[in-house]
C-alpha cells in the first residue's frame, strides 16, 4: 500500500505468518479492510450465521417414511456437517503474535501423543518453522541448535532442521548443486545449510541434545535424593597409560589383554578405597585415546562425573589430549590431570603444566584451581594420592541421585551374542532399574529380561552408578542413547513413536559413504565396494567415521553394507552381487562360511586393531589409484631431415639442449603445438643403437610417430614415478 514512507513501494515480509484465513470461519466475510496502523476490529464484523434445526427424531418409526429421496441424499451430503461444533472466530491482539509456546511442546507430547500410522501426519505435529524464524534475527536459542557430526540425506537433514525438503533442494540448486531428496551431502554442506536458516551448529552432540534430555528427565517424579558413588572417567590421548593407570588402580593385567595394547571400546571397573575411615566406591570407565573413537570419549565425558586426564610425561600434550580438555571445561565436569610416567627420564613437568595453563587448566600452585596429581602407573607411585584427591572431589561435590525413581541411564554399547540375542553395555544414573521394567532407548524398547552387574553375576535390580549389562532390546539401540524406563509396554510404544529417527544410526546412509554432492563429480571415478562387520555398535561408528575422514578425490568407498554380529551366508550373496571385499572386526566365521568365502574366491578379511584395518583400507584404495609421474626435462632436438629405412619414417636431428635418451618420453612440437607425445624407442648414432646422446651431435630418432617434418622440435622428458596418495 502507497504511502509517505514507500510511495512507489511494496513492502515484502521476509518472514510472513499467516495468522488465520477468517473467509474459512465466516463464508460472510468477503473481504477485510485493514487500516493504516492498525489491525481491523475483527469482532465489529458480524457475520454469525442463525442455522435452523428440524426437530425430527430420527429413531421415529415415520422418520423414514416422511422423508422424499431429495431429502434422504439432502441428508447424507451434510451428515458429517452437522455433526461438527460451530466455532466461534477468535479476536487476536497484535501481542498475541508474538507468544513462543514451544517450550512446553514436550510435556504436551508426552501427555497427549498418539500413535499415529501415517508418518505424513506426525510431521506436521513439530515445530513451526515459520514461527520459529519469524523474527528475522541470528540470535541463537537452546532450540536453535543443531549437530551435524557425520554426512546426511536431504530428507535426514529436513526433519533435523524441520524445514522442507523442497525449500533445502531448491537452496542447493541455486547455489549449483543438483541433489535429490535420497542423496547425501557432506557436513561442511549441511553446515552451510544450517547456518544459512539461522541455526547454531555446535560440534559436540551433548550441546544439540541437552534440551531433549532436560525433557526426559523432566517425566520422572522427584523424590528424596540419596548419595551415590562418583562415576571416574580416564580421558587422554593414545599410549598414554591410562589403561595402565587403571591396572595400578585395579591390581589387574588388562594392558595384555588388549589388541594392541590399546583400548577400543568403554570399559567399566569398580573399585573401594579407604578415605578418612569412610569407605568409597568409585565406579571408572576406561575410555579408547585412538582419534577413530572420538565418539566414544565423548560418550563417556557425558556420563561423568570426575574426569581424569591422563598427560604422558614424555610426550605432552596430544591431539586427543586438547580434544579431552575441550570436553572437560564445556561440560564444566569436576577433573584431576594425572600426569603420567614420571619414572622416565629426561621429562619436564613444569612445561606439561605451562601448556595446561594455555588450555585453561592452571594449577593451584600458580594460583588455580587445577589439581595435578604426578603419578607413575607403571611402579604404582602416587596412586594413594590419586585416588584420595578422587574422594576429595567426590566428598566436595557430594553426588546424589534418586533411588525411589524410574530407571534412568546411558547406553555405552550395545551388540549382538549369538547365544542370548542383543545386549547392551549400560550405566545406570538415576532411579533403580529392575527385572521385568519396560525401558526404551531411542527409538527401540523392550522388557528386561537379565541384568548382570560389573562381576557378571546375575542380579535382580541396579541402583545409581552402576554397570550393568541388560538383555532387553529386539534390536541394538545407539550407542550413547539416553535410556529410562517406563510403566507399560503401551508407554513404551508411544515414546518410541515420539522420539526423532535421527536418534538412531541410519545404515542406509553407509551405502553412500562421504558421497560429495558436486559439480565436478566424475562418473569415471573408482569404488571401493566393501561390507563391514563388527562386534559393537560403538566400533561400528567408529571405523565409519574414520572413513568419512578419507580423502575420496581419486577412490570413492561404496560401503555396501554395515552392521553388527558375525558373517552370515547373505553377506556372501552381497558381496558376490557387488564384487565386494568383506571386512571384520573383532567378529569369527563358520566353518561354512569360511568354505563359501574359499568356494567363490571371496577376499574376506579380519581384524583386532583398528589402525591396521584402516591402514588395509587405505592401502586398497591406493592399489586402484592409477600410477602418476614426475616429469624432469633431460634435452631438446630439431628435425633437420627426413629419410625412410625399412618403409618407416626416420628424423635426423641435432641435439640443441641436454640430451636424448632411449626410453624417454618426448614431445613433438610444430609451431609451438604439440603434434606427438610417447616413447622414444630407437635412438641411433650414425648406424650404431645409442642409450644417449649429447648435446651438439646428431643422430636418429624413430618412434610411433611418422609424421616428421623439417624444423619439428622434439623436447625429452624422464618420467619418474611419483607417490601414490589419495
Amino acid at each position: 500500500m502507497p504511502n509517505s514512507l514507500y510511495p512507489n513501494e511494496i513492502l515484502y515480509l521476509k518472514f510472513p505468518k499467516l495468522i488465520s484465513n477468517y473467509s474459512r470461519i465466516n463464508p460472510d466475510i468477503s473481504s477485510l479492510e485493514v487500516q493504516s496502523g492498525s489491525l481491523a476490529n475483527i469482532s465489529s464484523i458480524n457475520g454469525s450465521k442463525k442455522h435452523s434445526t428440524n426437530h425430527i427424531n430420527k429413531f421415529d418409526k415415520k422418520y423414514k417414511n416422511n422423508l422424499n429421496s431429495e431429502d434422504i441424499l439432502e441428508l447424507k451430503k451434510n451428515k458429517n456437517k452437522s455433526a461438527k461444533k460451530i466455532r466461534k472466530s477468535s479476536i487476536l491482539d497484535t501481542k498475541d503474535l508474538l507468544i513462543d509456546d514451544t517450550n512446553n511442546f514436550y510435556d504436551r507430547a508426552i501427555n497427549n501423543y498418539k500413535i499415529n500410522k501415517n508418518k505424513k501426519k506426525d510431521k506436521d505435529k513439530s515445530f513451526n518453522r515459520v514461527s520459529l524464524y519469524s523474527s528475522g534475527e541470528k540470535n541463537i536459542d537452546t532450540d536453535l541448535q543443531v549437530s551435524l557430526p557425520s554426512p546426511l540425506s536431504i530428507q535426514d537433514l529436513s526433519t533435523k532442521l524441520n524445514i522442507p525438503e523442497a525449500e533445502l533442494i531448491t537452496y542447493l540448486f541455486l547455489k549449483g548443486v543438483s541433489v535429490t531428496i535420497n542423496d547425501f551431502i557432506d557436513t561442511s554442506i549441511a553446515k552451510e545449510i544450517a547456518l544459512n536458516y539461522n541455526f547454531k551448529v555446535v560440534e559436540d552432540e551433548y550441546q544439540a541434545n541437552e534440551f531433549k534430555e532436560e525433557k526426559v528427565s523432566s517425566f520422572h517424579s522427584k523424590s528424596k535424593k540419596t548419595k551415590r558413588s562418583p562415576i571416574i572417567t580416564i580421558l587422554g590421548h593414545v599410549d598414554h597409560g591410562k589403561t595402565t593407570l587403571l591396572d595400578s588402580i585395579m591390581k589387574t593385567n588388562l594392558v595384555e589383554k588388549e589388541y594392541g595394547g590399546i583400548t577400543q571400546s568403554i570399559s567399566g571397573y569398580e573399585v573401594e578405597w579407604l578415605y578418612q575411615l569412610e569407605k568409597y566406591k568409585l565406579v571408572f570407565l576406561d575410555t579408547p585415546g585412538h582419534e577413530a573413537f572420538e565418539s566414544m570419549r565423548l560418550r563417556g565425558a557425558k556420563v561423568t562425573d570426575i574426569a581424569l586426564l591422563v598427560v604422558a610425561a614424555d610426550d605432552g600434550l596430544k591431539p586427543q589430549s586438547v580434544e579431552s580438555i575441550k570436553y572437560i571445561l564445556s561440560m564444566k565436569l569436576a577433573y584431576i590431570v594425572v600426569i603420567n610416567k614420571i619414572d622416565k627420564i629426561d621429562i619436564d613437568i613444569i612445561k606439561i603444566k605451562k601448556e595446561l595453563a594455555s588450555h585453561g587448566m592452571v594449577t593451584e600452585e600458580w594460583g588455580g584451581d587445577s589439581i595435578i596429581v604426578e603419578v607413575s602407573a607403571l611402579t604404582g607411585q602416587n596412586i594413594d594420592i590419586l585416588l584420595s584427591s578422587v574422594c576429595l572431589l567426590a566428598e566436595l561435590n557430594s553426588f546424589t541421585a534418586e533411588i525411589n525413581q524410574p530407571a534412568r541411564g546411558t547406553i555405552l554399547e550395545a551388540y549382538l551374542d549369538k547365544k542370548k540375542g542383543i545386549l547392551a553395555n549400560a550405566i545406570n544414573q538415576e532411579g533403580t532399574l529392575k527385572l521385568g521394567d519396560f525401558i526404551v532407548a531411542g527409538k527401540t524398547y523392550g522388557k528386561v529380561k537379565s541384568l548382570l552387574d560389573i562381576t557378571n553375576k546375575n542380579v535382580s535390580r541396579v541402583y545409581p552408578s552402576s554397570i550393568v549389562q541388560i538383555l532387553a532390546f529386539s534390536k541394538p539401540p545407539q550407542s550413547g542413547t539416553i535410556f529410562f524406563s517406563v510403566s507399560s509396554e503401551k508407554e513404551a510404544r508411544q515414546l518410541t513413536s515420539f522420539n526423532d529417527d535421527t536418534d538412531l544410526i541410519k545404515l542406509d546412509m553407509l551405502k553412500s559413504l562421504n558421497k560429495k554432492v558436486s559439480g565436478d563429480s566424475s562418473s569415471n571415478t573408482k569404488q571401493l565396494s566393501l561390507i563391514l562387520k563388527t562386534d559393537t555398535q560403538g566400533t561400528l561408528e567408529a571405523l565409519v567415521s574414520s572413513l568419512a575422514k578419507i580423502s575420496q578425490e581419486k577412490v570413492q568407498i561404496n560401503l555396501v553394507k554395515a552392521d553388527i554380529g558375525n558373517i552370515s551366508s547373505t553377506d556372501i550373496e552381497l558381496a558376490l552381487a557387488s564384487d565386494a571385499i568383506i571386512i571384520g572386526f573383532c567378529i569369527n566365521s563358520s566353518t561354512y562360511i569360511d568354505g563359501l568365502i574359499k568356494q567363490y574366491k571371496l577376499i574376506f578379511v579380519t581384524f583386532n586393531v583398528i589402525y591396521n584395518l584402516l591402514d588395509y583400507i587405505y592401502k586398497c584404495m591406493l592399489d586402484l589409484v592409477e600410477l602418476e609421474y614426475e616429469k624432469i626435462f633431460l634435452g631438446e632436438a630439431v628435425v633437420q631431415t627426413v629419410f625412410f629405412i625399412n618403409k618407416r619414417s626416420v628424423a635426423g636431428c641435432l641435439v640443441k639442449k641436454g640430451k636424448l635418451k632411449k626410453m624417454s618420453y618426448i614431445y613433438v612440437y610444430d609451431n609451438n603445438a604439440i603434434f606427438y607425445e610417447g616413447v622414444l624407442t630407437s635412438l641411433k648414432r650414425l648406424k650404431d643403437d645409442v642409450d644417449e646422446v649429447l648435446t651438439g651431435n646428431e643422430c636418429g630418432i624413430m618412434c610411433k610417430y611418422d609424421s616428421w617434418k623439417v624444423d619439428n622440435t622434439i623436447k625429452a622428458y624422464d618420467l619418474k614415478p611419483k607417490e601414490k596418495t589419495l
